[in-house]
């Protein structure tokens, strides 16, 4: 993975950025450390190279034994609890996996992540003529949105299959000790892994809580988890700023904010990474959103997006910055053709790739908005892969934790989501709740 910043030394001079290097150093052997804000939800900074064997071939083996007996898995969680395992099994899958017949593995879907009547209704019904399991993600068990889809998908797989069946086809991922889902699943003995205490939700793609749902899609846990091994060696406290990709991000970031530019926009050009964007935007927008500081994260593809958004980046308010994920090598070969016709005018293409259009697009999008006011960051990774992507979520984990210190809030904390919560049940009548 390699990271250049030089396209917003235009808006923010180098030196702006290395005023930050004593912060982003001394915030990074905090966290190597575990001190300072936090610091009791730190475990996910040497977790990639904390996993063990026997972690990796236990998943492997409850995928080996569960997977050939389903065509789906439904992952029933909501924020972290869904947003990691949906980013990687997006950015590894066949775009058009959900319609092919002949998928060796099974279909990983999402429940719990919504409180929509519809979704609900439709996922049940899906799942009335399907062989399926379950994989249900909570520390308490009490979690609105999951807590409501589980009562839902565990009478219908009771139903479907009897409790004895049933609780073979469910996983639970839970608190080690307590909770009403470590209690429930101790009662019913389904396979149950471990939240480690010390992982915040947002943190925990490479805990079980990713591992399992993306074992189960087919994909190379181990590859993954490798990526990642490699970026925490590379973003280690003890190498040097200028070569410190996490280090740096964290400190352009805050160079930008601090000179006016707010919202920061990830930005893709391939399709799958859309989740990728997804799981980023809370992972920066839960962890700094704090005391009324923080850049706003935003997201778009493109080049759709240019067709709906490119008009207010290129021309709008002058307060963002885009951060570009660009995918360097696709595999998937695709030659565009001449025409005898040429009636829509793209011969002038024939013989060249489509990504090479593509990343003329990347680069004419790029020089038309920092002409146009937007500094660029880019993100560049060899190509969608279970270790790269690997990399890229532990890079942008511990960049997140720098930048959260930097700008002196706790990133490991959420306490305005509370806020919602509170309101909704008292306005649904739960006792001990008043709006």
């Amino acid at each position: 993975m390699k990271l250049n910043i030089e396209k917003i030394f235009k808006f923010v001079p180098y030196e702006e950025v290395e005023k930050y290097k004593n912060t982003a150093k001394k915030s990074n052997l905090a966290l190597s450390k575990k001190e300072g804000k936090g610091n009791d939800y730190m475990g996910w900074v040497n977790l990639p190279s904390a996993i063990t064997e026997s972690e990796l071939t236990d998943i492997e083996l409850t995928v080996s034994k569960l997977a050939p007996k389903v065509e789906i898995v439904v992952t029933i969680g909501i924020g972290g609890s869904y947003l990691g395992s949906k980013a990687v099994i997006d950015a590894l899958s066949d775009n058009f996996a959900q319609l092919k017949a002949d998928r060796k593995n099974p279909l990983v879907l999402f429940a719990g992540q919504n409180i929509s009547e519809d979704y609900l209704f439709e996922l049940r019904q899906l799942l009335k003529n399907k062989e399926y399991a379950l994989i249900v993600i909570s520390k308490s068990g009490t979690t609105t949105e999951p807590a409501l889809a589980f009562r839902f998908l565990k009478k219908d797989i009771e139903e479907k299959y009897g409790k004895e069946e049933a609780k073979s086809r469910i996983i639970a991922i839970t608190d080690a000790s307590k909770g009403a889902l470590r209690t429930l699943a101790t009662q019913e003995g389904y396979k149950t892994y471990v939240i480690p205490d010390d992982v915040g939700g947002r943190f925990s793609v490479l805990t079980p809580v990713g591992l399992l749902p993306i074992a189960f899609a087919g994909f190379n846990i181990r590859q993954l988890v490798a990526g990642a091994v490699n970026m925490e060696k590379e973003t280690s406290h003890e190498v040097k700023f200028e070569n410190n990709k996490a280090e740096m991000y964290a400190a352009a970031r805050n160079a930008l904010y601090n000179s006016g530019k707010q919202i920061e926009i990830l930005v893709n050009y391939n399709p799958k990474l859309h989740f990728i964007a997804e799981w980023w935007k809370q992972l920066y927008g839960e962890s700094e959103g704090k005391e009324n500081k923080g850049t706003f994260p935003a997201s778009v593809d493109f080049s759709s997006d240019l067709h709906s958004m490119g008009q207010y980046i290129q021309e709008g308010i002058r307060n963002l910055y885009e951060t570009v994920i660009s995918v360097e090598k696709v595999n998937n070969k695709q030659v565009i053709e001449k025409d005898a016709d040429d009636l829509d005018g793209l011969n002038y293409l024939a013989g060249k790739r489509v990504d090479e259009v593509n990343k003329m697009a990347e680069l004419g999008t790029q020089l038309a908005h920092i002409e146009g006011g937007v500094p660029n960051i880019k993100i560049e990774i060899s190509e969608i892969s279970e270790y790269t992507i690997g990399e890229l979520l532990y890079f942008f984990e511990k960049a997140c934790g720098i930048s959260g210190a930097i700008l002196d809030v706790n990133p490991f904390d959420q306490p305005g989501v509370e806020a919602y919560k509170n309101n909704m049940f008292a306005l649904l009548g739960k006792k001990g709740y008043s709006i």
